[in-house]
């Protein structure tokens, strides 16, 4: 395989420039595990972008497998880009170098597809430093037969508006189920001659295929949309989420990429479910993944053993929204330790819930240093915790902390949001006294004598975002004076505490969050106001020290747009969003109620306790279709010999 690589793969960029840049290993490729292919003797061409430096785009699972998937065809090659670097970018521009695939250096303009991950909102500018530095026209109805198809798919694509004029066609839900029929269609396209319409017109006909192009919108004259419709026939008025039912016989990467260069997930990932049971009603994943879904036992233990032996990582992450809910946790986490541990592997438990099976491990998979434990309390009063339908009690979280003390730790994570629906100036010091009980908690617990110095309690905050297709959907966002009262508030109140020497605050940048709150419920109308900050120099808005409050203020005004009407507006309970034509597997009338439950404080049981009736189980598996007792509640995995 080296040695065709050297023949196949000539660099796009010369020593000189590679040398003029930082860290030049994010543009050579020829990592261990890439796919090595002759382009020439493929049909298709695809290319997976992550808008994001490269050592962001590289810890991407979802990229990973689908770049397995594809590369299994005999006719397609998948290949990789990723946002430039600023320097290279500058260089890129002033030399006329267009932006190039990691696997051949081959120009992205020369591709069939161009597939962009839309996994956060403040990487919408370098979606269209993509597309600019690659040649494509930036508007998807400026583009001819000579240019890639674009495609977007993630997260984000569950609102796609803000960015309908700049892509082809999304593709809503999970990528294992509609890829190969989409590339077979195009293949048979492209040999019989057929236009770029014509194409679009047969992917709007597939489950889950969004083409804006094909869609006509219209506004009330308060600025809410008053219509959203088909104008084509081959274009569906409701679009259905595409859903993997059968993890366990799908695809899944067996040898990762492995960059020269640390990523920031350096290490394995087996993704052991998809969804989540616990109904937080601010988690946009945790709605949008329905029903949960769990693979196979077995089958994990056999992807980890040919993931670690095929990449030589010292590191194997469970990744799942909750992986305490996963049935077979300690039969997989335990045959990892048994098989793994005495090469050096360790393992890590994302998403935990604190309790004795989790110590225990820890204590097996981690050095004698001890780092630190996270929680996520999210909030701090237990109303609070209640409103958002979090599932945690204070008595949880203590015990918790009681006994990770007693296992030897002495430093905590804690993670909360401010600007959270109903929230009040007691509901925001609470906070500060929950970090301080923490640090009783510790001093209370672990005699003097046993103590690895003091107790060091990290909390941090974030701003609360309302996303879609959540119960959230409908709720006012805090303007930023409101947020930096607040910050200030706790500030102080964490002063006042008793062991305030022992707790450090952490808390986020207020301006990237109003735009985070404009495109995750925005409207086409705000594709105007992205263009026009990417062409005055917005890029790599999620980076702090690159973004331009400036420009994107300058934006609006020169748009005519309201930040406010984005973010800071109760929506009415009738109003038309520009995401409901999307349907996600959860329904609006579902989603209301758990709204209309937050602003009583009412907590829905999770998915394994009782049926909350949220329109999941059209999808005929997974939780939904668990074996339940007498009472209804569901039986857990754990308790069927045959399943574990």
């Amino acid at each position: 395989m080296a040695e065709q690589q050297t023949v196949m793969r000539k660099l796009a960029l010369s020593d000189e420039i590679l040398l003029s840049v930082e860290k030049p290993a994010r543009y050579i490729g020829g990592e261990v595990n890439m796919a090595v292919k002759n382009p020439r003797d493929v049909d298709i061409r695809f290319c997976m972008c992550f808008p994001d430096v490269y050592e962001v785009g590289m810890s991407h699972l979802g990229i990973q497998i689908l770049y397995d998937m594809f590369n299994r065809r005999e006719d397609t090659y998948c290949e990789r880009v990723y946002s430039p670097w600023p320097d290279l970018d500058k260089l890129l521009r002033e030399k006329n170098i267009p932006l190039f695939a990691l696997e051949s250096q081959e120009p992205i303009k020369e591709f069939d597809f161009l597939g962009i991950t839309l996994q956060y909102e403040m990487c919408y500018t370098n979606i269209l430093q993509v597309l600019d530095l690659a040649g494509i026209p930036l508007h998807a109805k400026d583009r001819t037969q000579d240019d890639p198809i674009v495609i977007g798919g993630g997260p984000c694509a569950y609102n796609p508006e803000p960015l309908a004029d700049f892509f082809d066609f999304f593709y809503l839900g999970e990528g294992e189920t509609a890829y190969y029929e989409i590339l077979d269609k195009y293949k048979a396209h492209k040999k019989r001659g057929g236009s770029r319409r014509e194409f679009l017109e047969e992917v709007a006909e597939i489950e889950g295929m969004y083409v804006p192009q094909f869609y006509e919108v219209s506004y009330h004259e308060d600025g809410t949309l008053a219509s959203f419709g088909p104008t084509n026939p081959h274009a569906k008025r409701v679009i259905r989420k595409q859903v993997e039912m059968s993890l366990s016989d799908t695809f899944y990467q067996e040898k990762p990429l492995v960059p020269y260069i640390r990523a920031i997930q350096d290490r394995v990932v087996l993704e052991i479910q998809r969804g989540c049971i616990r109904g937080c009603r601010f988690c946009q994943a945790g709605m949008l993944y329905r029903p949960i879904r769990e693979r196979n036992v077995e089958y994990l233990k056999e992807l980890a053993e040919k993931m670690l032996r095929s990449t030589g990582h010292e590191e194997i992450s469970l990744s799942s929204l909750s992986s305490s809910d996963y049935s077979c946790l300690k039969e997989l986490v335990y045959f990892l330790i048994d098989n793994f541990q005495k090469d050096g592997v360790n393992i890590s438990l994302p998403s935990l819930r604190i309790d004795a099976f989790a110590l225990d491990v820890m204590n097996k998979v981690q050095d004698i240093t001890k780092s630190s434990l996270t929680f996520a309390p999210e909030a701090g009063s237990q109303r609070m915790r209640n409103v958002i339908n979090k599932g945690l009690t204070k008595e949880d979280i203590l015990n918790g902390a009681s006994e990770a003390f007693r296992g030897g730790w002495n430093k905590v994570k804690l993670y909360f949001m401010l600007g959270l629906p109903t929230e009040n100036e007691e509901d925001i010091r609470e906070i500060a006294a929950l970090s301080d009980d923490i640090a009783k908690t510790y001093y209370d617990t672990v005699p003097k004598s046993e103590r690895h110095g003091k107790v060091q309690i990290t909390t941090s905050t974030s701003f609360f975002v309302p996303k879609p297709f959540t119960p959230f959907q409908w709720v006012r966002m805090d303007t930023v004076g409101e947020f930096s009262a607040k910050q200030k508030i706790l500030a102080a109140a964490i002063k006042e505490q008793l062991n305030a020497k022992s707790i450090k605050y952490n808390w986020h940048d207020t301006d990237i969050t109003m735009l985070e709150g404009v495109f995750a419920r925005g409207d086409r109308r705000c594709a105007a106001l992205l263009e026009g900050a990417y062409k005055d120099g917005c890029m790599f808005d999620s980076w702090s020290e690159f973004f331009r409050g400036d420009i994107w203020q300058k934006q609006f005004e020169k748009t005519g747009l309201s930040m406010e009407f984005y973010t800071s507006r109760e929506r009415a309970a009738d109003e038309l969003f520009p995401w409901d034509f999307i349907d996600a597997g959860i329904t609006k009338e579902f989603l209301y109620r758990e709204y209309e439950k937050s602003k009583e404080a009412v907590v829905t049981p999770n998915c394994r306790k009782s049926c909350a009736g949220c329109g999941a189980k059209q999808f005929h598996g997974g939780v939904c279709y668990e074996p339940r007792g007498e009472s209804g509640e569901v039986i857990q995995k754990e308790h069927l010999v045959a399943d574990c």
